[in-house]
């Protein structure tokens, strides 16, 4: 059998890891990790071993019974998507021991300097392995549709503290059994050694950790709310986030129970490239979800969705994303209908029914990319990260539960998850237990149409609330200069003014825009989804007023739900060459502050357009 994963150097021949043992020595002066990776498979193996790696430097690789050398070879030109093929030759073996470094250029990790955190007084360091940086951080199967559990011992200096996506052990100074100081016997006065274990097989995309000086709040008994040690940054979300239990027994009256024991927040620095991050049992967010109206819980609603559908049950390459994105946007919205009722969930949907039209434009050079199911051979799957996976998958679900009933659904919904918990699976196993379940399905709804076919399936719809149709009335009104009057928005927060911008006409004029901001104070919200809307449609109709705004914003976040439309808007139009130059000069002085993936982002999008 050949590669099992278009992103992944995997052969379907060659035994799954079955456990790893990470010791990782973080060197924040060289902004490199020192790992040693004890890798033991799930049957012995003869033969070549293929393992994925992206930016490491492999130093040996021995058999961990006979401490014998075990022959190995990497990749000298790597692919570009898929990083070096780290070839091992076996004999009869099932476990090695695997002694490498990483990069200063590691796409999984994020070093910030002490200027760069909250508290500028100390270094702060975290991760992103999805989807598949991964192997940038240590040698692995790094595909989705390979499970592992893990034990990880990370060796950091004693003055800061480390969080992880695992069972914390104990916090303890390093002894000469730890690979870790076999390097750097020298180098530890000052360090200790946190150790974690993971319980449950997970795939590569959700190995996660950080490191810096941090403090905690406790939210609820299964909860703490992480960030750096700032009282007003920890208060501030642990009132955002008070309600997360409460989230959880939804979940779980919907789904099932909960599996992973702890559903712990991490609120990371703003150069986190992603609104959440659904490792399980610690949950990395964005400052920005932090509102101060508790409307952020509707990202952690999201993430906590993910427990279900993508941790226990996962896509088996990114050509499935939506197994995992779509079934989580439908679980997401059900919680928040739970929590929140039916009109906060009918805005949820008309704003990701927007977001899938628009992501819909983007792609309408490249159709392939608007299917549920598609190809990604030869693409890297942050280039085509879109809300189709999140916003068609849902709609897909949605047209299901309309067709059978809810109650069915639900009851379809919980067999499905038990039945494939801690799995990993494709499009078609779906279909299959889908048909075998709800006998006739497929006679009712073109199941072929909706997950092999491009753009929006006929039977796909926009939410039938009066609230929703009435936001979206009132953005139509506005190209005849009627704005919405003080008493309509009286009650409006970030998701209605959300909305009301992404359905303005394009056609608008910059005086009308400094109107709507002069009444509203638009730009100046502190919900960033506003903001951002706000300056998208300022830029996009040609109004450098608030080129200011706009230039303390992308400084200020690294979110690439907000850099992307911002830095698109001033370089997409030919004619517009001040935006053009004022986009790269402002990248050129942020960069350092964006986490790698979204640099990349960033200079796709220039790439295109300059």
């Amino acid at each position: 059998m050949g590669e099992i994963d278009p992103h992944s150097f995997t052969k379907g021949s060659e035994p799954a890891i079955d456990e790893m043992s990470l010791s990782l020595y973080l060197d924040f002066c060289k902004c490199i990790v020192e790992g040693w990776a004890l890798v033991r498979l799930a049957r012995p193996h003869t033969g070549p071993f293929s393992l994925d790696s992206r930016s490491l430097s492999i130093h040996s690789v021995v058999d961990s019974e006979r401490q014998t050398p075990i022959p190995f070879s990497l990749s000298s030109s790597p692919d570009p998507i898929k990083g070096s093929l780290l070839s091992l030759s076996l004999c009869n073996q099932s476990s090695f021991l695997i002694s490498y470094s990483t990069s200063p250029s590691s796409s999984a990790l994020q070093w910030l300097l002490p200027p760069q955190t909250l508290n500028k007084s100390h270094p702060f360091v975290y991760t992103q392995c999805q989807a598949i940086h991964a192997r940038s951080l240590f040698p692995s199967q790094d595909t989705p549709s390979r499970r592992f559990r893990f034990s990880a011992f990370l060796n950091i200096p004693s003055h800061l503290s480390a969080v992880m996506a695992a069972r914390h052990v104990l916090r303890r100074p390093p002894h000469s059994r730890d690979p870790s100081s076999w390097s750097h016997p020298q180098h530890q006065h000052g360090r200790v050694v946190e150790e974690f274990v993971m319980d449950h097989p997970i795939p590569p995309y959700l190995f996660a950790f950080a490191v810096g000086q941090l403090g905690n709040r406790v939210v609820g008994p299964r909860t703490r709310v992480y960030s750096e040690d700032s009282p007003s940054l920890l208060d501030s979300a642990a009132a955002e986030f008070s309600g997360t239990e409460y989230l959880i027994r939804e979940g779980e009256k919907l789904f099932g129970s909960y599996e992973w024991e702890r559903f712990d927040l991490l609120v990371l620095p703003p150069s986190f490239p992603y609104g959440g991050m659904e490792n399980p049992r610690m949950v990395f967010l964005t400052p920005t979800v932090i509102k101060g109206d508790a409307t952020g819980a509707q990202v952690v609603a999201h993430e906590l969705a993910h427990s279900w559908t993508g941790n226990l049950i996962t896509n088996i390459s990114n050509e499935h994303f939506w197994l995992n994105e779509g079934f989580t946007t439908y679980a997401e919205r059900r919680i928040v209908e739970a929590v929140q009722g039916p009109h906060s969930a009918s805005l949820n949907i008309g704003i990701g029914w927007r977001g899938l039209q628009q992501d819909l434009d983007r792609f309408k050079d490249h159709l392939e990319f608007t299917k549920l199911k598609n190809n990604q051979q030869g693409i890297h799957p942050d280039d085509v990260y879109s809300q189709v996976p999140y916003e068609k998958g849902f709609q897909f679900l949605w047209r299901i539960e309309r067709q059978v009933g809810r109650p069915a659904f639900d009851e379809f919904l919980k067999k499905y998850i038990a039945t494939f918990k801690f799995k990993s699976i494709d499009t078609q196993t779906f279909l299959d237990f889908l048909k075998a379940n709800i006998p006739g399905i497929e006679k009712q709804i073109d199941l072929v149409l909706w997950t092999e076919g491009t753009g929006i399936p006929p039977d796909a719809c926009e939410p039938d609330s009066s609230l929703y149709k009435n936001i979206v009335s009132l953005a139509d009104d506005f190209i005849n200069g009627r704005m919405p009057r003080d008493d309509e928005v009286a009650d409006w927060q970030g998701q209605q003014w959300e909305l009301y911008l992404d359905n303005l006409p394009k056609s608008i004029q910059p005086s009308q825009v400094i109107d709507l901001d002069s009444r509203y104070k638009l730009s100046e919200s502190k919900d960033y989804e506003v903001k951002v809307s706000f300056l998208q449609r300022a830029i996009s109709c040609g109004c450098k007023t608030y080129y200011n705004e706009v230039e303390k914003t992308l400084k200020g976040v690294g979110r690439m739900k907000y850099l992307r439309p911002l830095y698109t808007a001033l370089v997409k139009d030919s004619g517009n060459e001040d935006g053009k130059v004022f986009a790269k000069r402002l990248y050129s002085e942020a960069r350092e502050c964006y986490h790698p993936i979204a640099q990349g982002v960033v200079e796709a999008i220039f790439a295109k357009h300059l």
